[in-house]
């Protein structure tokens, strides 16, 4: 009887971090695999969100995943952000991806390293409705090698 009780007990636990331990507040979570490895300056990733509440405040973020073999430690890119009130605004972004000795700065699985940087941190949109974000790369090669994809993420940022 006590083990039908305990094992009644944990699956009850894990069903509530099923559902609680989720995070259901992206409003987009994109990722596109970039063909061969190659980041084309006309390979650009595109996302529309909705947004409902302009009120609310907003974490937009992108997502990038290379190689290890990919030769340079940092990657500039181009946000480009529009939508209604809000004329096309286009921002360049440079992030850090290894340390000067070459350790790679993302979390690593295998020989892929994945790393997560933030654009716009507690942004509030002018207005409600569709919002376009586009994102390329915006380093000298092109196309940009050993990126295996990328993406962009909108949360709302949760009251405490």
């Amino acid at each position: 009887m006590k083990r039908v009780n305990s094992f009644a007990l944990f699956a009850l636990s894990l069903f509530l971090l099923g559902i609680y331990g989720c995070d259901t507040s992206n409003l987009i979570d994109t990722n596109e695999e970039m063909p061969q490895r190659n980041w084309s300056y006309v390979n650009k990733l595109k996302a529309t969100v909705e947004i409902k509440d302009p009120a609310a405040a907003y974490h937009l973020k992108f997502r990038l995943r290379h190689t290890a073999d990919y030769r340079y430690s940092n990657i500039y890119i181009l946000m480009r952000l529009s939508g209604p009130g809000y004329p096309v605004t286009t921002r360049r972004f440079g992030y850090k991806l290894a340390e000067p000795d070459g350790q790679w700065l993302g979390q690593g699985s295998g020989n892929l390293y994945t790393s997560t940087f933030s654009m716009l941190s507690n942004f509030k949109f002018p207005q409600a409705g569709k919002y376009a974000i586009e994102i390329e790369q915006n380093m000298r090669d092109n196309p940009l090698k050993e990126i295996s994809d990328a993406g962009i993420t909108v949360t709302q940022v949760k009251l405490p």
